[in-house]
């Protein structure tokens, strides 16, 4: 059984850093795609970043330049690295993985995911 677990989240001001985690259990394929997603109170889920099993990573246009995503341990960590936090990075985090590359992933949907830790940016 597929399981994630995100941790990280909390509150920060306006400029600052975080760097949320997420481990994985149990998945057993030999390709995979994983990413973290984000979803605001009132808005509907957006991807913020993946990675491919091949290494190469897609960001939204909202954190190019201040986001990045990682992996370690092979799959079985996956990490976020927020700076130059905004109060419209505030919201409720995930992290999912699938088994198809990520173009497919994005577009079909990732089939496991984690059950959010929340990220709040004060102004």
């Amino acid at each position: 059984q597929v399981q994630l677990a995100e941790s990280g989240g909390g509150s920060v001001q306006s400029g600052g850093s975080l760097r949320l985690s997420c481990a994985l259990a149990g998945y057993s394929y030999s390709t995979y795609c994983m990413g973290w997603f984000r979803q605001a109170p009132g808005k509907e889920r957006e991807v913020v970043a993946m990675i491919d099993s091949d290494g190469s990573t897609t960001y939204a246009d909202s954190v190019k330049g201040r986001f990045t995503i990682s992996q370690a341990n092979y799959r079985n960590w996956l990490y976020l690295h927020m700076n130059s936090l905004k109060p419209e990075d505030t919201a409720m985090y995930y992290c999912a993985a699938d088994i198809r590359v990520c173009r497919e992933a994005a577009k079909r949907g990732f089939s496991f995911w984690g059950q959010g830790t929340q990220v709040t940016v004060s102004s």
